[in-house]
């Protein structure tokens, strides 16, 4: 015969609902969040999507170059797989009070985008081209 507390010792059964616990959740988003964001040409990485940030109150922002070519990008806290080219230039800047390199992929040297390096104290971030990366699901 059981002792009087073996209901104590029983784990709850698993949740087969599909839906998962707020924990459950949690990790899988930290485990999305650290997968990385490649170069689409040749699968580099080059980010997380945990770098994400808001820039100017958005993560995603669309202008014009003065040629007139028109970019989706993406701001980001880090880049690891960018290496940069130039000196910095404050010529039609996109980001009052920044100044921009181009950025490009370590591993095939595509262009990707721009490091955006503040005038004036303040972090630098990168905005990457979003259609010249995959991203995770």
């Amino acid at each position: 015969m059981p002792p009087a507390d073996h209901h104590l010792l029983r784990h709850p059964p698993p949740d087969r609902s599909g839906t998962g616990t707020r924990a459950d959740t949690s990790r899988q988003q930290r485990i999305e969040d650290e997968r990385p964001i490649l170069c689409r040409r040749c699968g580099h990485p080059v980010t997380r999507a945990s770098e994400r940030i808001s820039v100017d109150g958005a993560h995603a922002h669309t202008f014009a170059n003065p040629g007139g070519i028109v970019y989706e990008i993406g701001c980001f806290r880090a880049v690891f797989g960018c290496g940069y080219a130039g000196p910095a230039s404050d010529e039609f800047t996109w980001f009052a009070g920044y100044r921009w390199k181009v950025a490009f992929c370590g591993g095939c040297l595509a262009h990707l985008g721009w490091l955006f390096v503040p005038a004036q104290g303040g972090n630098s971030f990168a905005g990457l081209i979003l259609d010249r990366l995959l991203q995770p699901d």
